[in-house]
């Protein structure tokens, strides 16, 4: 590096002023500033650091029985056999803080004791224009309704196109950011992007991994095609995707390359009914019907050749009549880029974007082993970790929708049982909650940590913190109480703990400062609440002449346009109604009712019919609401019972036998272990909704020899909201 005398003086004297550096020094100062980059409005190249602590919120293991579960078995290990060691992880929350975490926490060492993360899987929400909604049933007539995402979700990833696409790019760049460095050193990045965006994606993937790093870009031309037609031009819309290939270092190889030239292709020997075809050339049969090639087709297989390959499972008959056959491998075994045997869209969970197994498969295969780490932080509906259960690979996802952790919830469970019933062995996975610590990091996400002391900044995040909520809800603050932080007509309102959820002891906290203020009226907002907090606390507090309400902070709360606009949605906390039954030694929980207090105008939907509808959420009751030919607005109720709720729900037959550990950071790197006063759901029995099965309200008989059990009951509403009941049964 050399300077002159006068460089060295601007230089000295922008860091006294705190200014930045002129762009020329960045040149002169750092060598490897002279590669190509690309850059954008507000770009920071700055990273977070948070080490966030992940929360084990429900382990699912195959458990369900059709029969009786015993007392010291909890599900049938004949069929197929739970594989020990290492548990899946399905995570909720935003990607950035999920991945930070894990290269900064515990999670990180048994990752590396497992062998690492050998590739990452990544489908981010890329295209302007796509719809994100997702059908969802409502009613016992079963209708369907597109739910929206929630703001939460448009504000972390889906649609940041307020500045042209910047946010979009940062968004992408901090996360890829990370997850290169989650890598092993010889993992891969696989990123699925479409021609809006993959120019830029493919420089921005250059400067993150080095362009020497860059592997492939691999072709998708997807078999189906759309045109649309108007009275001035004809409109193709391309159905043509990028996978962009990168490693992490050199040391990387293709894996398991000789399955990937056994692409379908169709040939064309036709039924014989087929007026179009040519009944010249030699006619051939198959399953007992004759089948003749169209004119000028060249795929002259021998009747006996014909039969094998069929006979070998190297040919179909498709649903059109087509005779399909697969390509044999070459003998070089070159990978081919252009993968035109990928059908569309799946839609097999209702996910708008939902991947082809088929393309997954090929990707896994292609960039990982047997018993790899493989991972999806744009997890959508699942299919990654899907398809990774079934290719014996361990897996990671993750997704800030609720909605996708509960689809992939109920799609990996129909893969466990599938596995077991074929007698193949299978994982348990968890589920893992860090959204409901990302409220730290409103106040500090770790990259300004510098610019001022720690304590006095996050006093002043906290107070800023408060008032952002109070300004969501509609109240106002008020001074000189401990617990009590505003109000809001004749109600007080106050802000649960930041950290942590609402337990027993702050809420007699907030009773007893009620209470000896004569205040008569006062709304609880929180994060989260302790289990079996209710209902037996509001009574009491009402039993002392004090109305006491909880209120469910939304997530929503972090995007400050939502909060400006006032379309936060603070929800009343749900309520589960069940009957537990005892039989001699047999105890079954009846669900018995559901009720959920949302009041709120967003869900917006469409019907499959062409008519644009409206749902209106009001008091615990969907209604939807369409103007009649009179113009006249109408409200047609849709949730005619508690059970047209509800979507799932499972049992933990022994609940509390399990405490729920986190890792908290010490200053020295550390961690120490905390119990957070909760327990891990275990869970035991499921039953949910699917297009072949209603809803069973009534669990199997378990075996129980103690007299007394605490268990715990779980409801996804259709919203794909949960809500935890636990109760004591007695004998």
């Amino acid at each position: 590096m050399k300077l002159t005398d006068n460089e060295k003086r601007d230089v000295i004297k922008s860091i006294e002023e705190g200014k930045d550096l002129p762009e020329r020094f960045r040149y002169l100062l750092f060598q490897n500033a002279q590669k190509v980059e690309i850059s954008w409005e507000d770009k920071t190249s700055e990273l977070t650091n948070v080490c966030l602590p992940f929360q084990i919120i429900e382990h699912i293991d195959e458990p369900r029985e059709e029969k009786e579960v015993k007392a010291q078995k909890s599900f049938d290990f004949a069929k197929g056999q739970k594989l020990q060691g290492w548990t899946n992880k399905l995570i909720w929350g935003d990607n950035k803080f999920i991945v930070s975490s894990i290269l900064k926490g515990p999670m990180r060492k048994i990752i590396q004791e497992n062998g690492g993360v050998k590739l990452i899987y990544i489908d981010p929400p890329f295209s302007v224009g796509m719809n994100y909604t997702i059908p969802v049933s409502i009613g016992s007539d079963g209708n369907k309704y597109d739910k929206k995402p929630s703001i939460i979700e448009n504000f972390a990833y889906r649609n940041m196109w307020g500045k042209e696409g910047n946010s979009f790019l940062q968004m992408l760049f901090e996360r890829i950011a990370l997850m290169r460095n989650l890598l092993r050193d010889d993992g891969v990045l696989v990123m699925r992007i479409d021609h809006h965006w993959g120019h830029y994606a493919k420089a921005m993937l250059d400067e993150v991994f080095g362009k020497e790093h860059f592997r492939n870009e691999i072709f998708i031309n997807r078999t189906k095609k759309n045109t649309q037609k108007n009275t001035r031009q004809m409109m193709l819309t391309t159905s043509i995707e990028s996978l962009f290939v990168y490693s992490k270092t050199d040391e990387f190889e293709y894996l398991d390359t000789s399955y990937k030239l056994e692409e379908v292709r169709e040939g064309y020997w036709r039924a014989a009914d087929d007026s179009a075809g040519d009944r010249n050339p030699p006619e051939r049969t198959l399953n007992g019907k004759v089948y003749y090639p169209p004119k000028g087709n060249h795929f002259q297989f021998s009747q006996e050749n014909l039969e094998k390959k069929h006979a070998e499972g190297k040919i179909r008959v498709n649903k059109n009549g087509r005779i399909q056959y697969y390509v044999e491998p070459s003998a070089e075994g070159q990978l081919d880029t252009n993968w035109t045997d990928i059908p569309g869209y799946s839609f097999s969970t209702k996910y708008p974007t939902e991947n082809h197994e088929k393309l997954i498969e090929r990707v896994i295969k292609a960039y990982s082993e047997e018993e790899d780490i493989v991972c999806d932080f744009f997890n959508g509906s699942g299919t990654t970790a899907a398809v990774a259960e079934k290719l014996n690979r361990k897996w990671i996802a993750s997704d800030i929708g609720k909605f996708s952790i509960h689809t992939t919830r109920k799609r990996l469970i129909n893969i466990q049982r599938d596995l077991k019933e074929k007698e193949f062995n299978w994982r348990a996975f968890e589920i893992l909650n860090i959204g409901k610590y990302q409220k730290q990091h409103y106040l500090d996400d770790g990259i300004y940590e510098r610019d001022e002391g720690k304590f006095l900044a996050r006093q002043r995040g906290e107070k800023l913190f408060e008032d952002t909520i109070l300004e969501a809800y509609g109240g106002i603050s008020v001074e000189n109480f401990k617990t009590i932080h505003g109000r809001k007509n004749d109600s007080f309102i106050s802000i649960g703990p930041i950290n942590f959820s609402v337990n027993r002891e702050y809420v007699n906290e907030v009773i007893t400062e009620c209470l000896d203020n004569k205040i008569s009226n006062i709304d609880i907002l929180g994060f989260g609440y302790e289990m079996g907090l209710f209902p037996k606390i509001s009574d009491e507090a009402s039993e002392k002449g004090l109305s006491l309400k909880y209120k469910q902070i939304p997530n929503d709360i972090f995007n400050e346009d939502a909060v400006k606009n006032n379309s936060i949605n603070f929800f009343d906390i749900s309520y589960v109604g069940v009957n537990p039954q005892f039989k001699k030694n047999n105890l079954t929980i009846e669900l018995t009712d559901f009720k959920t207090f949302h009041n709120f105008d967003v869900h917006q939907a469409n019907s499959n019919s062409k008519k644009s509808l409206n749902l209106h959420v009001e008091n615990g009751q969907i209604f939807e609401t369409r103007k009649d030919k009179e113009g006249n607005l109408n409200k047609i109720l849709i949730t005619k019972s508690f059970v047209d709720w509800i979507d799932y729900w499972a049992v933990d037959f022994d609940y509390q036998k399990r405490k729920e550990i986190i890792y908290i950071e010490k200053d020295d790197g550390s961690f120490d272990e905390q119990w957070t006063g909760q327990y891990i759901f275990e869970n035991q029995w499921q039953s949910y909704r699917t297009k072949d099965q209603e809803l069973e309200l009534v669990t199997p008989p378990i075996e129980v020899i103690t007299n007394e059990r605490i268990v715990a009951i779980r409801v996804v509403d259709i919203f794909g909201i949960d809500t935890l009941k636990v109760v004591k049964v007695t004998k």
